[in-house]
């Protein structure tokens, strides 16, 4: 930014905004004189002008200002006016300094640092407005030369603007349509005979396609191809309609095109009129087409930039091809594309579409359980589960036993850790449900984590022992016997030989890291049970994955806050960035709104590359296969596959475990449905009512709805055939316990 002081003498205030401008990097000159300052200001066009007010006998401030204001470059310059700090007396009008031409007043300040926060608000401030008051400008300018007729009204039909294009066409002066109700220019019967099917289509936001005829001024009826694109404004409501007409000859054909943008703003027209334009409403096609080379291809260039100012995500584009496409389209075909538009534009664009209730709502109840964030009814009866929770720490924790002194019973329980089929429930029983302190220890020796992070094994065990702590024993599935299962399974993927090529060091061991954190201070309810009950973290965290963010803030805030157990504490710090960035992905990517997004993502971005690859026979080419699976994109898809089945890898443990598991998940689910209605809260799981639910039901519609879909792609990718065999096995279970009408775990003895 360029800034202009005119200040008469050099004092405190003049040299504490030299200093701000120094520090925030802006170019600054500096003027004596009223003379020198136009002469300076009409040389370089200053973004800021700052003009000393405090002292008349030097120069005429305001004076100064309205002679700025008359020249055409000031238009979108923000000049500030500094005065005289007065505490014995009223406080004086700005009206005089706003009617000079001012845009703000500054209280004599002669602190530096208050000098540069001054500057700083106004470059984020009144300076960033100006910025996109000139790119509207520009817009305007296009509408204004462009060939295409174009109508602005106001959301209660009142014109505001038309351009020369729509008054040559309609046979209007200039300015004779401004302020004009729609209803006082003529318009053919035909047309009225439409206007209510038209309002009743765009007043719902939708877009209405057409012909109708209009009159001109003179009475000569035009036929015009008419489409009209409601646009939402402030408040959520429609404030524009942007008419895209063609107007037709005998044989149907477009001949030109007539925009008309129904404008936010009443009292500044001119300068909101752009701000909502969508990017498509302009014809560039028919923009650039006319005209003389030079002038085409001069549209081309500003037609370019215009739209490289907004940043289009790969849907927008989509949308934005298959909207190209209907234009040339038969109608059936339009229609169709019609259909997919709306798909394409709802959110849940990875989430299959379920049946009614009635027909599968044991899967109807967990996808609103697990896949939504309630209904976000507070109830009067808050939840309280808060983010200032006390939790614990380090220094009131005993001292961690070492890895060197571990008890036989609990060394023997670890010692196949390293297989699928390692009973997690064993070394609970060992551990006195403290299993996660010494499989993470065994675990992180393995991997060498210590000397990754480069720190001791004591303030390893010692973060191990306070992580563990956080989490709820009382819990009956959300526990550290949880975190530790889904550590083992997160060592064993990490284990794979294709696991093992795609992913870093680092990936390991934020993998780990994250496994164990994944659910520290869960309490033993869903996200949905949290935004209903408007729990203190649903509120902190705005109903968004509320858990998973708390468990990665939490996890980051135990860890760091004492050096005793800050595992991060001798790592440099990009790589402790980049670590704690891939952590926090890692533990958001097991909350379940996501769940197929992800699981589409990873079929789609590396099984179906890497099938095709063998299909074309290069399954040798290592080249080929490394670009698919070492893409940083690719990584992180596969990172979040990874923690995803790990966390959700109960079904294909061997059979006793799975059903341990799913009498654990399901007591929790029985408990939250409880509290549920003992608070008059929405149960977000009906079936799960301790006295009516089957739990083989429950389980089979889990199953059948995110677990084959996601270890099917994940066994592809990593060759799991262990697990897939006991998922088969654990269905046949469930399943035949469901074909004999049982609601139990295990069959009668």
């Amino acid at each position: 930014l360029q800034v202009l002081l005119v200040f008469a003498e050099e004092d405190e205030q003049s040299s504490g905004f030299r200093w701000a401008c120094d520090k925030a990097g802006f170019r600054c000159n500096l003027a004596r004189t009223p003379q020198s300052a136009l002469e300076c200001f009409l040389d370089k066009h200053h973004d800021i002008i700052i003009i000393d007010h405090r002292h008349s006998r030097y120069f005429d401030a305001e004076a100064l200002c309205r002679s700025i204001r008359t020249t055409k470059a000031s238009e979108n310059t923000v000049i500030i006016c500094v005065v005289q700090r007065h505490t014995d007396r009223e406080e004086s009008s700005i009206l005089p300094l706003i009617s000079a031409g001012f845009t703000r007043r500054y209280v004599e300040n002669s602190s530096r640092m208050a000098c540069y926060n001054e500057l700083i608000q106004l470059e984020f401030g009144q300076v960033q407005a100006q910025f996109k008051l000139r790119a509207c400008n520009s817009l305007f300018t296009a509408l204004e030369k462009s060939q295409e007729a174009i109508e602005i009204t106001s959301e209660d039909h009142v014109i505001q603007y038309v351009n020369p294009a729509f008054e040559t066409m309609m046979g209007y002066q200039i300015g004779e349509l401004i302020e004009k109700e729609l209803t006082e220019v003529p318009i053919n019967e035909k047309k009225a005979d439409f206007l209510d099917t038209i309002n009743s289509c765009i007043k719902i936001g939708k877009e209405w396609q057409g012909m109708y005829y209009a009159k001109k001024k003179n009475g000569d009826s035009i036929q015009q191809n008419v489409k009209i694109l409601p646009v939402i404004g402030q408040g959520g409501k429609i404030r524009h309609y942007v008419s895209i007409s063609r107007l037709c000859n005998d044989n149907n054909k477009v001949e030109k095109t007539c925009e008309c943008i129904q404008a936010e703003s009443q009292t500044d027209t001119q300068t909101c009129r752009h701000k909502d334009m969508r990017k498509g409403s302009l014809d560039v096609r028919s923009t650039t087409s006319r005209g003389s080379d030079g002038i085409s291809q001069r549209r081309r260039s500003s037609m370019a930039r215009v739209h490289s100012m907004t940043i289009e995500a790969p849907i927008t584009k989509v949308i934005n091809i298959i909207n190209a496409a209907q234009e040339s389209s038969p109608l059936p075909v339009a229609e169709a594309l019609d259909r997919a538009l709306e798909i394409l534009r709802t959110t849940e664009l990875y989430s299959p579409q379920l049946g009614t209730k009635d027909e599968d709502p044991h899967t109807s109840d967990l996808v609103g359980g697990l896949m939504t964030d309630g209904l976000r009814r507070l109830s009067g009866n808050e939840y309280i589960l808060s983010a200032k929770q006390t939790h614990q720490v380090a220094g009131s924790l005993s001292s961690p036993i070492s890895l060197n002194d571990i008890p036989p019973r609990i060394t023997e329980a670890m010692e196949n850790e390293e297989q699928w089929d390692f009973d997690i429930f064993e070394l609970e029983a060992a551990t006195h449900k403290r299993p996660l302190v010494y499989l993470g220890l065994k675990i992180f020796a393995r991997f060498g984590i210590c000397e990754f992070l480069n720190c001791s094994e004591s303030t390893l065990r010692s973060w191990l022992q306070v992580i563990e702590a956080n989490y709820h024993s009382s819990n009956s599935y959300h526990n550290s016997t949880h975190s530790a299962d889904v550590l083992h399974a997160t060592a064993y993927f990490l284990s794979k030989e294709r696991v093992k090529q795609t992913l870093d060091p680092i990936d390991e061991v934020a993998a780990l890291i994250a496994a164990t954190v994944h659910d520290v201070d869960h309490p033993g309810r869903t996200n949905s049970f949290l935004c209903n009950a408007g729990s203190e973290l649903a509120i902190l965290y705005n109903d968004t994955a509320v858990l998973e963010s708390h468990h990665a803030a939490l996890a980051f805030q135990l860890t760091t806050r004492d050096g005793k157990c800050n595992i991060f504490k001798n790592m440099e710090r990009n790589e402790y960035r980049t670590l704690r960035q891939v952590i926090i992905d890692m533990v958001l990517a097991t909350e379940m709104t996501k769940h197929f997004e992800h699981v589409n993502k990873f079929v789609n971005s590396i099984n179906k590359p890497l099938a095709a690859l063998e299909e074309n026979g290069n399954n040798g080419d290592g080249e080929s296969i490394k670009t698919v699976l070492r893409s940083p994109e690719n990584r992180i898809l596969i990172k979040r596959m990874l923690i995803k089945c790990a966390d959700i890898s109960n079904p294909c443990r061997p059979r006793e475990q799975c059903i341990e598991w799913a009498g654990r998940i399901s007591e929790e689910y029985f408990a939250q449905t409880d509290e549920e209605r003992r608070q008059g809260l929405p149960v977000v799981m009906p079936v799960f009512d301790r006295n009516t639910c089957s739990i083989p039901k429950s389980q089979l519609s889990f199953i059948d709805y995110f677990i084959i879909d996601m270890f099917d792609a994940w066994d592809a990718f990593a060759d799991l055939p262990n697990l897939m065999e006991h998922l088969n096995n654990n269905i046949k279970y469930w399943k035949g316990l469901d074909g004999r009408n049982l609601r139990v775990l295990r069959p009668p003895p």
